[in-house]
């Protein structure tokens, strides 16, 4: 009698750890890097996500006719909650697995709502420990987003010396450079909302705020980095006759690269910082040979000799960034006036919107969220169906993958599914040779874990290797409960492809969200915020006075909306060909968009560093010409239907405009101007003109789309 009872009690006690864990275990994505206060409600929104759905899902053994209408219809609201934002989508996975797995659980010795209860359980229990873990390591998710952000910067560093002379792959460079810059913008935001939003609630601390000038000093070095060269062009020409400053260019740019680096490997022990010895060398050299250059040449390069000398300034600049960042990892104590006041900072903050009305206005097929959860809910039920059907083992596995696999966009989907597919094969082949060698259940057990955890480990960095470990974890967990298990091995496979399979048909043929819809909203976007940033420019050129706050944020916004665009791009081509209408025009506006940013970019650091003098009635002028260019090509982009054929015989006729010479005349060279005037001149009306040829070439692009 008592062996049969102390079974009944562990088997008890196993259920209840069991569903514990597995409430901590689907409430854990949620746990991104951010403000705690965002973390914890995250993780308790996905706490009572789940709760609910596992109460629902405990009573699915009901007849077919009814489950598969409330399977679709759950699916589809859980899968509709990602509109409110990163961390929303993120719940919203946290709800699909608990719909998913409550398919697998059945329990002899529990209630559905004390299971149900126990998943809640399971979820406080980890949002307790994600909390106590905050409080024991603070500093760890601002350290770890800012170790992050040092590498990136690195690498945009190290793909901007590479641009330096002419490239045979420069085109190649260029994506990469937009793919970095559009990752690093994400770390800004984290970054963002850890240093401000925490820095709010918690009042002023050393800490916070020196990581807080910091990030302000990062950010400082993309915007410098980005602006300069801006025209290759004049920059090959120039270098293909003085080798000499190409190389000693790359040999700063290699330096800061490797110096950032390195400031990452070791950020709290400053001691261990490189020197300033080389990069000191080499500003002595760049000086030295600049000056020889203009002493020996003749007043037709005294352009030139402009060109390198701002380009220098500018890494000069860079020079001074880096050594502040220095100087804040060394904890020093800083005054009041180091601190930023919070009514600054608060405006460089958006909050996401949570409005019970922003369910009903995405109540559209022009809602790319809603376009999904309707084809994953259908998704989801053909898989389902299909398990059914042919009697498989474990129906359920199909529609994890489908869940696991499928995204809003079309190219992660497939990208994903085949990354699926071959991780599974690799994982089901490896698990085949190794049942042929250990025959062990606690080595089953041992392996399965083991492989979890790698499998977690390398979701975010290589989605295969993920796959491959998630299938030897999944067969040898399995195979400890099926004696069996090449049977395992080959139902996994089996509905492994089977759910990829259905998420790439169902993305591309069922109510697809092709990017060409949204493309044009996206340059639109992100020709607003370049047009409000030069606007911002141009103001604070010509009334001077302490740097607006407006300004920076004016910055961080066209940097945002052209991380998105470039992002929208990038998914764009991905998709079929025949999906791919006007990619060339398209990726010429993204080109010209990025070209302009950056021309902003270098005309916004070097007023916001150097004295200028007043603006002249010509900048007023084509400031004017510039921001109405860039007026008109909103309002066109407005009845641009990418969609459609390009109407022919459209054509592009300029208004005249005679833009003015360049103010650096020879007289002005040779008589009493200062160099610091003529620098001035130079950049900024290099500048101005180059801002003007892109506004004119956006127009006359965008032209072509305008129907007669």
């Amino acid at each position: 009698m008592t062996t049969p009872i102390i079974l009944g009690i562990a088997t008890n006690h196993f259920e209840i750890g069991l569903a514990i864990c597995f409430g901590a275990f689907w409430c854990s994505p949620s746990d991104v890097s951010g403000r705690l206060k965002h973390k914890q409600v995250g993780i308790l929104f996905s706490a009572i996500l789940v709760v609910v759905i596992s109460f629902i899902g405990g009573y699915f053994d009901i007849s077919n006719f009814l489950l598969f209408p409330i399977l679709g219809f759950l699916t589809f609201c859980i899968a509709f909650i990602s509109i409110y934002g990163f961390r929303a989508s993120l719940i919203s996975f946290s709800g699909l697995l608990a719909l998913v797995l409550s398919f697998a659980h059945t329990s002899s010795t529990l209630e559905v709502y004390q299971y149900a209860l126990l998943i809640g359980l399971g979820g406080i229990w980890y949002l307790l420990l994600s909390t106590l873990w905050f409080y024991i390591n603070p500093k760890a998710q601002t350290e770890e987003t800012l170790t992050q952000t040092f590498l990136l910067t690195a690498s945009f560093l190290d793909i901007r010396r590479q641009l330096i002379g002419e490239q045979p792959n420069r085109d190649d460079l260029q994506v990469q450079l937009l793919n970095i810059q559009s990752e690093l913008t994400e770390h800004h935001d984290t970054l963002r909302e850890i240093l401000i939003l925490s820095r709010k609630s918690s009042g002023k601390s050393n800490y916070q705020s020196r990581r807080l000038l910091i990030f302000i000093q990062l950010v400082e070095l993309l915007e410098t980095a980005i602006a300069n060269p801006v025209n290759y062009n004049k920059m090959d020409m120039l270098f293909d006759a003085h080798p000499e400053f190409k190389t000693d260019f790359q040999k700063l740019l290699s330096e800061f690269s490797l110096q950032l680096r390195a400031i990452a490997q070791d950020l709290n022990k400053s001691k261990k910082f490189p020197s300033n010895n080389i990069l000191s060398e080499t500003f002595k050299t760049l000086e030295n040979d600049i000056l020889k250059f203009k002493n020996e040449n003749h007043i037709e390069d005294y352009e030139r000799f402009l060109m390198l000398q701002n380009l220098l300034d500018y890494q000069k600049k860079q020079f001074e960034k880096l050594k502040k960042i220095k100087w804040l990892l060394g904890n020093p104590e800083l005054t009041s006036d180091d601190y930023i006041k919070n009514d600054k900072l608060k405006r460089f903050i958006d909050s996401q919107d949570y409005n019970p009305r922003l369910l009903l206005r995405n109540l559209s097929f022009r809602s790319t969220i809603f376009k999904h959860s309707l084809r994953l809910s259908v998704a989801v039920m053909l898989g389902y169906g299909i398990g059914l059907f042919f009697d498989f083992q474990n129906p359920y596995w199909i529609i994890l993958t489908i869940i696991v696999i499928m995204r809003p966009s079309y190219g992660l989907t497939k990208t994903r599914s085949k990354d699926r597919i071959i991780g599974t094969l690799i994982g089901a082949t490896l698990a085949s040779g190794l049942v042929f060698l250990i025959n062990d259940p606690y080595i089953y057990g041992a392996v399965g874990v083991l492989s979890l955890v790698v499998a977690f480990s390398m979701v975010q960095k290589n989605y295969k290797a993920s796959a491959t470990f998630i299938t030897l974890s999944v067969i040898f967990i399995y195979a400890i409960l099926q004696p069996n298990i090449l049977t395992v091995i080959q139902f996994r496979v089996i509905d492994t492809l089977i759910g990829a399979a259905l998420s790439f048909i169902t993305m591309r043929w069922l109510w697809p969200a092709w990017s060409i819809m949204e493309i044009g909203d996206n340059i639109k976007d992100s020709l607003k915020a370049n047009a409000a940033f030069f606007k911002s420019i141009s103001n604070f050129y010509q009334k001077k006075g302490p740097v607006p706050t407006s300004l920076k944020v004016n910055r961080k916004e066209a940097f945002l909306q052209m991380s998105n665009l470039s992002s929208a791009f990038q998914r764009m081509a991905q998709e079929p060909e025949s999906k791919q209408n006007h990619i060339d025009d398209i990726y010429e506006l993204v080109v010209i968009n990025h070209s302009f940013l950056a021309s902003l970019a270098s005309l916004s650091t070097y007023i916001q560093n150097h004295t200028t003098s007043k603006a002249s009635e010509d900048f007023k002028m084509i400031s004017d010409k510039i921001d109405n260019n860039l007026n008109h090509v909103c309002s066109q982009l407005k009845g641009i239907n990418f969609k459609e054929p390009k109407p022919k015989g459209s054509s592009f006729k300029p208004e005249p405009f005679n833009f003015p010479t360049n103010h650096i005349s020879n007289e002005a060279i040779s008589q009493s101007h200062s160099e610091r005037t003529n620098k001035e001149a130079h950049l900024v009306w290099e500048q101005l003109y180059w801002l003007f040829s892109l506004s004119e070439k956006m127009l006359k692009l965008t032209s072509k789309f305008k129907s007669k």
